[in-house]
């Protein structure tokens, strides 16, 4: 058996279809696609600020309110395919140091087998 990854599509798709899912696991591509299309529309939406009235702050408000639950869903669901439970995301209330760590849990390879949080996402056999 082996996981695959997913595409840049469906790790936005399942982002937001799982909007409220703070339970499973997600791989390692569906949080960092996610977080670098988020990247991406915010700096669109930041510069379209910076270039525009008023309007152009209150978009990017809007986008940035709506993508607070998906992300941090997405983060737990990260944090689990790690072995680690959801509460681990409040280290990142540590200045500096605590984000450091959420980025190594991030970066580390899933779970091999399934944990007691789900199964082993994106497992295909060949």
């Amino acid at each position: 058996m082996v996981q695959y990854q997913v595409s840049f599509g469906q790790a936005i798709s399942r982002a937001f279809l799982r909007y409220f899912n703070f339970s499973a696991r997600a791989s390692r591509s569906e949080y960092w696609f996610f977080v670098l299309f988020n990247f991406i529309v915010g700096g669109i939406f930041s510069g379209f600020a910076y270039f525009s009235t008023d309007a152009g702050e209150i978009v990017t408000s809007i986008y940035s309110i709506a993508v607070i639950i998906p992300g941090l869903a997405l983060a737990v669901r990260r944090l689990h395919d790690t072995g680690r439970g959801g509460g681990w995301i409040f280290i990142g209330l540590i200045p500096l140091v605590g984000t450091i760590i959420l980025i190594i849990f991030f970066c580390q390879q899933s779970e091999p087998t399934p944990n007691r949080f789900g199964p082993v996402p994106n497992l295909v056999e060949r």
